[in-house]
């Protein structure tokens, strides 16, 4: 054979083994691929993310991996399943828990500066002796005051454990004033405000549902009977709920024995239904409860009792619709899962979760669109199915708790002036400027018709005004006189909050334009059947 004919030969044959051998790894990686992993188990999921740290081309991180895979799986679940990191899940926590540790401050944000609104007595910058109306210009060595620092930064720079320690550096009056605060528990109240509207009916805004909501309403309500309270205006507005618990507790001080308050079932959980026990103080007072768009989860429980029973009458607009409840799983390495077990259900059978739709996130604007913010007869009603409360009113489940009575957003109040202030915040800036002007009287301040006084005083009307023209905005003519009705309650309000009196003095000067609350001083607590 010649030489060129060789050399074809074992090319040829070089060719055929070099297929023989791609034939055969691929056969092997075909083998080795073709792993149990059959929908039915959860081992494919384990299967594969070992895959990619065996095989991937690059170095990955793990924990991340990790995490995103647990997210996309839960988002494939109903929108209130979710996975917390160990920051999540510690922020989630603290939140409910009915305290947290820090400093013990309050403090707002008008100028791109922390101005501490008030000081928590007995907590740590109290012992430390920082003051209402104090710049806060560093935590550590990081500037917060004039650098555009978001508010919840600040905040997790300031909050961290017990025992901990701080430095703080503030302007109080022109001078800078070092701080070495030692970090605390702080109390953290779930009730903003509890006073006597007048001599007969009281009324309570609950933020949320935390550990300690009953023995704080508890409280609160033994001091309000003591005032002569006959009727309770119970505020839900904008409280996202929190433990069911403690919706069951507060429900149970207005229900008589024996009443269905809320039952729960799930696929994996059999029936569980919860009723009154009759040891309730409250089961003769007359109830008005104020709900709105973003009333939620417990916040629904509670109204759903109570309109299912008859028991007092629902004011506001449509609730949020979580009709869901979350289980807590914890892991070891700080992370969690909240996962939905059951279903909670009104008296009446009413299961009041919303539609998971693609757009669940933002149903709330989709109601401002659909006009159901503005006229009763826009809210969108499942009216498939019909429940009876005990007096057998007909009510609807599926999206939220339809209230009693409806209150819409009042949108007409809203000028152009009034949007221009509201968009610089001036309202609110102006609020710190006028402590800073009265910062040796307003602070003792705690007699709410002694600060009605101080408030009628001063000339806080021309002053917002040159304020406001300070910053850049004008009334036109006519416009202020429309605007002022509106806009000065909320004023008085917000420098209100610098009294003793703090959230008390701002929710009785915000009355004056609370047209939902207006509603329920007149409204008369009894249901019409």
């Amino acid at each position: 054979m010649k030489r060129g004919g060789l050399i074809f030969y074992v090319a040829i044959l070089g060719i055929v083994i070099g297929v023989l051998l791609s034939m055969l790894c691929f056969s092997v990686w075909r083998k080795y691929a073709r792993l149990n992993a059959e929908y039915g188990e959860w081992r494919k999921l384990n299967l594969i993310l070992e895959q990619v740290e065996q095989n991937y081309v690059d170095t990955i991180d793990v924990r991340k991996m990790t995490d995103a895979a647990v997210e996309a799986a839960l988002s494939k679940l109903d929108p209130h399943s979710v996975y917390l990191p160990p920051v999540d899940l510690e922020k989630a926590e603290t939140e409910l828990a009915g305290n947290f540790e820090g400093i013990g401050i309050q403090f707002n944000v008008p100028n791109d500066t922390a101005i501490v609104l008030s000081v928590i007595s007995g907590g740590p910058s109290e012992r430390a002796g920082l003051l209402q109306g104090d710049r806060i210009i560093k935590v550590d060595d990081k500037v917060i005051a004039g650098v555009k620092t978001p508010q919840d930064t600040m905040v997790k720079y300031m909050k961290g454990p017990s025992g901990s320690k701080v430095n703080i550096l503030v302007n109080r009056s022109g001078t800078s004033i070092p701080f070495e605060i030692t970090r605390g528990k702080i109390p953290v109240n779930s009730i903003d405000a509890a006073f006597m509207v007048n001599d007969t009916t009281g009324y309570i805004k609950l933020s949320k549902f935390t550990r300690t909501t009953f023995k704080e309403f508890r409280e609160a309500t033994s001091d309000l009977l003591d005032k002569g309270m006959t009727k309770l205006i119970f505020d839900l507005r904008r409280n996202t709920g929190g433990y069911f618990d403690q919706a069951y507790l507060l429900s149970n001080e207005f229900l008589k024995r024996g009443d269905n308050v809320v039952y729960m079932e799930g696929l994996h959980r059999k029936r569980e239904d919860l009723k009154a026990d009759g040891s309730g103080r409250l089961k003769d007072i007359r109830l008005s409860v104020l709900i709105d768009e973003a009333s939620a989860s417990s916040s629904e429980i509670f109204a759903g009792a109570i309109q299912d029973n008859d028991r007092g009458v629902i004011i506001g607009r449509r609730s949020f619709g979580k009709g869901l409840v979350q289980e807590p799983v914890n892991f070891t390495d700080g992370s969690g899962i909240r996962l939905t077990v059951a279903r909670f259900h009104t008296p009446s059978g009413r299961c009041i979760q919303k539609p998971y739709s693609d757009d669940y996130a933002y149903d709330i604007y989709e109601r401002y669109a659909h006009g159901e913010m503005t006229e009763a007869d826009s809210i969108k009603i499942d009216k498939s199915v019909e429940y009876h409360t005990v007096g057998g009113r007909v009510v609807y489940g599926g999206g939220g708790i339809i209230p009693d009575v409806f209150v819409p957003v009042d949108t007409t109040k809203a000028t152009k002036f009034f949007l221009e202030c509201d968009r610089k915040a001036l309202t609110v800036r102006f609020a710190s400027s006028v402590f800073d002007k009265y910062r040796n009287s307003l602070p003792k301040i705690d007699n709410y018709d002694r600060l009605l006084e101080w408030l009628d005083s001063v000339d806080l009307e021309s002053g917002f005004l040159s304020y406001a023209a300070a910053n850049g905005v004008t009334a036109t003519d006519g416009e202020w006189e429309e605007t002022a009705v509106y806009m000065m309650p909320q004023i008085r309000a917000l420098i209100g909050r610098y009294s003793k009196l703090d959230d008390e003095a701002f929710y009785r000067l915000y009355m004056d334009i609370d047209d939902m609350l207006s509603v329920a001083v007149n409204d008369s607590g009894v249901v019409q059947l």
